[in-house]
């Protein structure tokens, strides 16, 4: 099922707490929901927060573990997969993070707090395509996005769609498959012009 369950940031710069309250389900919209398992869709999924909001998240609940500047929520959004939260020194400053662990996989929190410590030590800022793609998912309304459903092909079921505005109007598109000018126009201005990490 899509996104691939790599690591993966999906939001750039900081995230508001609506916006991390938001982005805590961002598959929320799709049709199989409670048939399924989610477990490739959030597991490796990460964005940066602010101090106030990682401090919030640890006071709402006993965290299930803490390891120095992780801890791990308690309650489980889908099988062995649950929020984990880092305090992480980069650069000389520190930084919050949220990310979904599968806790199936001893490996997996150690594996996302170097991952997250690598994307984000890089000296100039860049973005993948994969991650423009998860940007513009993130920060799109519940109205202009959703999943293909009966009308679409097969091999096209289950995927992510968005609506883009196009020169006839609105048109409903598979994400994947968005141009690199769809993808510029649905960014916002500080980002449209960032270099890839190749380029960087």
């Amino acid at each position: 099922m899509n996104p691939s369950p790599a690591i993966r940031k999906v939001f750039q710069g900081v995230a508001s707490r609506p916006q991390m309250f938001r982005m805590f389900d961002r598959h929320l919209q799709r049709s199989n929901r409670w048939e399924d398992d989610a477990t490739p869709l959030y597991a490796g999924e990460w964005f940066e927060i602010g101090e106030a909001e990682h401090d919030y998240m640890f006071e709402i609940l006993p965290p299930l573990w803490i390891r120095g500047s992780m801890f791990a929520m308690r309650e489980f959004l889908t099988g062995s997969v649950t929020s984990v939260f880092f305090a992480l020194r980069i650069d000389e400053a520190i930084r919050y993070f949220h990310g979904y662990c599968d806790l199936s996989d001893k490996a997996s929190v150690e594996a996302m707090r170097v991952a997250i410590i690598e994307r984000e030590s890089r000296p100039v800022r860049a973005m993948t395509r994969d991650e423009r793609l998860e940007h513009i998912w993130s920060s799109t309304a519940d109205d202009y996005r959703g999943y293909a459903g009966e009308r679409w092909p097969e091999a096209s079921r289950g995927k992510r769609t968005i609506m883009i505005y196009g020169k006839g109007g609105t048109v409903l598109k598979l994400l994947e498959d968005l141009s690199e000018d769809e993808i510029a126009a649905k960014l916002p201005v500080q980002l449209r012009h960032l270099p890839s990490p190749i380029a960087a």
